[in-house]
This record gives C-alpha cells, sequence and structure tokens, in this order.
C-alpha cells in the first residue's frame, strides 16, 4: 500500500494537531512555517520539516504540492493575505487536494475562489460541536459525511438500556440506524456489529447513522 503524503503550510495549534494526527496514521507529512521554533518542534514527528515563506512562489514549488495526496494552508487569520496567495498557488501548481482554513464568512468565499477544494473553520466547528454537546449530553461525537449524512456517537438514554436494538426500532421510528456499537473495555477505535436482540446497557457507545437533525429529534421524544 501506498504512504500516503501531505503538505501542511502553517504550525500554529491547528496545523500543528493536524501534522502530528496525520503523521501518527501513518501519513507522510511535509509541515512548513516561517517561525524556525514551529518547524523545530513538528520535525519530532513529522515526516519532514522546513522552514520557509510559502507565499514564495519558488520556494513552495520545491516543496512538490502537485505530488501530495494532500495540501493543508493551515495559515490562521493574522496572516489573511498570505493564506489567498498560498491557496491560490497550490492550485496553480497542479495540487490534487487542497484544504483551506479560514476564521471568517469573506475569506472562505475568497479561498474558494482562488482554487482551495474544501474549506474549513476549526473555531467554527468546535464550537458548533461543543455547543451540541452541551445541549445533549448523550452525545458523544459527531461527524458530518456531507449536507445530508451524519455520524453520530451517543450514549442510550435511560429509557434505551435494557431493551434491544429490535425492540427500539430506531431506524423505524426515528431514521437512526445503528452501524456499530462500542462497548467498556474497546478502544477508541474499536467497534463491533450491533446484536438486535441484546438489551443495550449503559455504557455502550451507539454510533449511529442518519440525517444531520434526525439523532437530536429523537433524543427530544424520547
Amino acid at each position: 500500500m501506498t504512504t500516503k503524503q501531505a503538505l501542511i503550510v502553517g504550525l500554529g495549534q491547528f496545523g500543528m494537531a493536524l501534522a502530528r494526527t496525520l503523521s501518527e496514521r501513518g501519513v507522510e507529512v511535509l509541515a512548513v512555517d516561517r517561525d524556525k521554533n514551529l518547524v523545530q518542534a513538528a520535525a519530532n514527528f513529522v515526516a519532514e520539516a522546513a522552514c520557509f515563506d510559502a507565499a514564495d512562489e519558488e520556494s513552495l514549488h520545491r516543496a512538490g504540492p502537485s505530488r501530495r495526496d494532500l495540501c493543508v494552508c493551515a495559515i490562521g487569520n493574522e496572516a489573511r493575505e498570505s493564506a489567498i496567495i498560498v491557496t491560490a498557488l497550490l492550485r496553480q501548481m497542479g495540487a490534487p487536494r487542497i484544504v483551506a482554513r479560514a476564521t471568517d464568512d469573506l475569506t472562505e468565499r475568497i479561498l474558494s475562489l482562488v482554487g482551495a477544494h474544501q474549506i474549513v473553520n476549526p473555531e467554527r466547528a468546535f464550537g458548533e460541536r461543543l455547543a451540541k454537546r452541551l445541549l445533549y449530553r448523550d452525545i458523544v461525537e459527531e461527524l458530518p459525511l456531507g449536507p445530508e449524512l451524519t455520524i453520530t456517537e451517543i450514549r442510550p438514554p435511560a429509557v434505551m438500556v435494557g431493551r434491544s436494538l429490535t425492540e427500539l426500532a430506531l431506524l423505524e421510528r426515528h431514521g437512526v440506524s445503528v452501524v456499530a456499537v462500542r462497548r467498556v473495555g474497546m478502544g477508541p477505535d474499536t467497534a463491533i456489529k450491533p446484536d438486535l436482540q441484546r438489551p443495550l446497557a449503559g455504557d455502550d457507545i451507539l454510533v449511529v447513522v442518519s440525517g444531520p437533525e434526525a439523532v437530536r429529534v429523537m433524543l427530544e421524544k424520547i
């Protein structure tokens, strides 16, 4: 299996965390920043780290964005102009997939116009996820799969505990499909196929697929 390669430009908290996580998942990461201290810190866990201004066309070209599976412009709002230039250069150089960070609507629109394939707003996404978890304590984690589908991890509310998935009929009643279950003793990345006849335990974690609002509607109804 060919090792995936990623170029990450900008090593603030978001870029550094992304570089570390991708590296831990086996991705060969080239991490770039103008701050040599940040580059030195990233060098401890990425395949390669380089200190240069990615808004310089010649320097960025040497990083080979066209041969990377993923290029991320993680530059923060404090250097918006650089983020726009880097994103445009990545597109011009033939990067196959460009993800750019934005912190406001205007920057999102500009980054999209200059060539980003995907825009992420970490602060907004974190705030939205936190709000949902504060309002719905049974929601453990949520991952949108697009405008129509979401994967959600939930703890069974008290009314579900001791009842089987067959009895609950979540898909028929609420449009929520249980695709996996995590139980006590399992690792965070381990789940099993659900046993439809087994009564749910209070410490089970259900991995479900549904429409974007279906889980919250279900939790409010039951």
